[in-house]
């Protein structure tokens, strides 16, 4: 060594040597002395594990773990793949459909960060308790509509507004494809039936959770 300066095989062989060196210590400083009384002397505390801790927000709490997280999102890959092929044969153009996240957030902050007007969809998929929510954006959907009338590739400008009863008409058919395509996705898992129980322009006006509930 030169000065007060180790080096850093230096600083391991003086860890390795403190590891091994532990053990025989606890274990030396628990018995009795050779000429004491079992009393005697003072008791080491016990040694403190150095377990990793991590911040948690009880405001904002995880329903699902990281590991159904990873599997929802491998699941709903495959779905995207299936979705895409059979938007892009209903519309006879290329569609291409990818799966950008999976969240959780609370039903509030969902139902504010969606466009409004909009095409809400509320299903229900039973055996699963609750509902699930298909969302179909305005600056989406608007092209879509126009496509299946016969329109060509030149895009519309943006609409605000409601639908009309035949454009729900239509919309049900990618609602129908959706709903294939969802149970087809989790057959392996769980036979579901989905369903379309209803459907709204404003998505504020419908409440299945409190607002602080968290959703996925």
């Amino acid at each position: 060594m030169s000065g007060d300066v180790l080096s850093q095989a230096e600083v391991e062989n003086l860890l390795n040597a403190m590891a091994k060196s532990a053990p025989a210590a606890d274990k030396a400083g628990d018995s009795p002395s050779a000429g004491g009384t079992s009393g005697g002397g003072p008791r080491k505390p016990p040694r403190r594990s150095r377990e990793k801790v991590m911040p948690y927000d009880f405001k904002r709490p995880e329903r699902v773990g990281k590991e159904q997280m990873r599997a929802l999102q491998t699941l709903h890959e495959g779905f995207s793949r299936n979705f895409a092929a059979g938007l892009s044969a209903m519309l006879r153009c290329m569609v291409e459909v990818k799966l950008t996240s999976v969240d959780q957030l609370t039903y509030d902050e969902f139902v504010f960060s969606l466009d409004n007007p909009t095409c809400f969809n509320l299903l229900r998929a039973e055996p699963l308790e609750g509902h699930l929510i298909l969302d179909l954006n305005p600056s989406i959907l608007y092209p879509i509509i126009d496509r299946l009338l016969g329109g060509g590739r030149e895009s519309s400008p943006p609409v605000r507004r409601p639908l009309t009863d035949i454009e729900r008409l239509l919309v049900g058919r990618i609602t129908d494809l959706f709903l294939q395509e969802l149970k087809h996705a989790w057959e392996n898992v769980l036979e579901l039936n989905p369903e379309v129980v209803r459907v709204e322009s404003n998505p504020q006006l419908v409440q299945i959770v409190p607002p602080n509930e968290v959703v996925v």
